[in-house]
């Protein structure tokens, strides 16, 4: 695949990766619909978008996926959905980010991979970042909510160390949605009395699901064996700025000194680390 092919695909999955953090934001604020049915709704146009795919490239969903991981990636999106209805746009792919990269790297760590004192410094660095963006103050996230969301980042950290040589991604990820989807109808079934759904809400979990989900990830598992794994990691960190330049641009949400400020030092200490660990 050519250079500039690479650039743009890559480009494009990170954008569809923010837009996910944008129209869940957009419709749990603006719409009328709830969580749990963003939630259900988004792993279903996901899953139909990706057996869409699969089904032009010929292939078949036949024996892919497995229910373990297919409810770490419902634990991921409806962390995810929850999360975002008092999180900004920015400040929630910042938190799920940063989890994500977190778990990778503990996973490492607990394998038994080794730091030299940059990747040390590194891990501190985003760990102050951490500790600052959820300090008390008038613009700190609300506790629960962020929660919520470093545990979606763990969900989905473990849901990709689980589906590491696997197979086809594209194939494993379209099977765990099927399953992930049937977890979530029966989430929205036992939340019946919380269910709101309207037009514009269910329009946005479905651009969520079938466009920033679904063909964001094809996308993305396109270039991943092209793209060093170090590589892969690092430029998944633009994704929380992309979400916040968005948010700022189609949200009107402000970006504050607290958010900036530990913005730098997670999405620094994490690239700190990865090139770290890549020259090493």
């Amino acid at each position: 695949m050519p250079n500039s092919r690479v650039i743009i695909l890559t480009t494009l999955a990170m954008i569809a990766f923010a837009a996910n953090s944008l129209f869940c934001r957009f419709a749990l604020k603006h719409t009328g619909i709830d969580a749990a049915s963003f939630t259900s709704i988004r792993l279903i146009s996901g899953a139909v978008m990706l057996w869409a795919i699969i089904s032009i490239r010929g292939g078949s969903l036949s024996g892919q996926g497995n229910w373990l991981s297919a409810f770490a990636l419902f634990a991921y999106a409806a962390g995810f959905s929850f999360a975002y209805i008092n999180l900004s746009a920015g400040t929630g792919a910042l938190l799920l980010f940063g989890s994500v990269q977190a778990t990778m790297i503990g996973y490492g760590l607990w394998m038994g991979e080794r730091l030299v004192k940059l990747q040390i410094m590194g891990l501190f660095l985003a760990f102050i970042g951490v500790i600052g963006l959820l300090l008390p103050g008038i613009s700190a996230p609300p506790l629960p909510s962020a929660m919520l969301m470093l545990a979606a980042g763990i969900a989905w950290g473990v849901y990709s160390l689980r589906g590491k040589g696997e197979g086809d991604p594209t194939l494993i990820t379209a099977g765990n949605f099927f399953r992930a989807m049937s977890i979530a109808v029966v989430m929205s079934i036992f939340m019946m009395k919380g269910v709101s759904i309207d037009i514009a809400g269910v329009g946005f979990a479905v651009l969520s699901g079938a466009l920033a989900s679904g063909l964001g990830y094809a996308i993305w598992y396109s270039v991943l064996p092209i793209l060093k794994a170090s590589n892969a990691a690092i430029v998944q960190l633009s994704v929380p700025v992309i979400a916040a330049v968005a948010g700022i641009v189609f949200l009107a949400e402000p970006i504050t000194l607290q958010f900036g400020l530990a913005s730098l030092a997670i999405l620094g200490g994490i690239a700190l680390f990865l090139v770290e660990k890549r020259t090493s």
